[in-house]
């Protein structure tokens, strides 16, 4: 799948929609004032909703059902339930309530604790950018969905959804988008999340780097000229690694981890 160069058109054309109806929607930065870094990740999170059934019963512990409020949301409950309880769901098919707050804004609480604030950096500091602007179904949320609500679509109990899936490639188009907001930002250092933003991103403009292992030192600032603009890279894990969300590997864990040691004494 490739990235369409104008999102909103793609969007229409495919209809894109959460489960119980919402609309998928772009996730970008809002606050557009001079930041100091640059901070680029994958692509968007999503609110996750409980889903119950008439007798309680747990049909799916944490379902993506919205777009999530703004990017890297820290998932606050009150905005998710605000969000959550907009959507309709016929009674005789159960409710929606926030899923446990592991499941909502984890990777935007990691960002703040595990990497702006060991660079004495707040978010108000940083210009926040992922790779898809928007959110994408992954395999575990389509396996809950085959099993728990398919059916009901099938007896128009249920809204069809239509999710993307994440995408193998991104288009020329979208990196320069993303060329755009970093130049936008005024920012000299950029945070570089994991292998995706090193592989579609970075390579753009080095060939030195095309995933997390080519550096030599993990979190060691790294000078790169881009697009004829010199910047310090800090190529880092994703939080899914640094947070142990989901599957993750523990060298990398155990490499941010020393890195935060290194922080704490300068």
């Amino acid at each position: 799948m490739v990235l369409a160069t104008n999102f909103m058109l793609s969007l229409q054309g495919q209809n894109y929609a959460f489960p119980f109806g919402q609309e998928l929607k772009q996730v970008r930065q809002t606050d557009t004032t001079a930041k100091k870094v640059f901070v680029l990740g994958v692509y968007a999170s999503a609110v996750h909703a409980k889903w119950r059934d008439a007798n309680g019963k747990v049909l799916v512990k944490a379902l993506a059902v919205a777009s999530e409020p703004s990017i890297f949301w820290t998932g606050d409950e009150s905005e998710a339930r605000k969000i959550i309880n907009a959507i309709n769901i016929p009674k005789e098919l159960g409710r929606l309530e926030p899923a446990n707050s592991t499941f909502n804004g984890p990777s935007g609480k990691c960002l703040d604790a595990d990497f702006l604030h060991p660079l004495g950096l707040k978010r108000e500091n940083a210009w926040l950018c992922d790779l898809v602007p928007y959110s994408c179904q992954n395999d575990s949320q389509r396996v809950a969905l085959e099993r728990n609500y398919d059916k009901y679509v099938e007896i128009n109990k249920l809204q069809r959804y239509n999710m993307p899936n994440v995408p193998t490639t991104i288009a020329d188009e979208r990196i320069a988008e993303i060329l755009a907001e970093l130049k936008q930002s005024q920012a000299d250092t950029i945070i570089l999340l994991g292998d995706q933003p090193i592989k579609h991103f970075l390579s753009k403009f080095t060939n030195q780097y095309e995933k997390l292992s080519d550096f030599t030192e993990y979190g060691k600032p790294i000078e790169i000229s881009i697009d004829n603009k010199k910047y310090n890279v800090i190529a880092l894990a994703h939080p899914r690694q640094v947070a142990k969300l989901g599957k993750s590997n523990p060298k990398w864990y155990d490499l941010h981890q020393k890195w935060l040691k290194q922080q704490s004494v300068k």
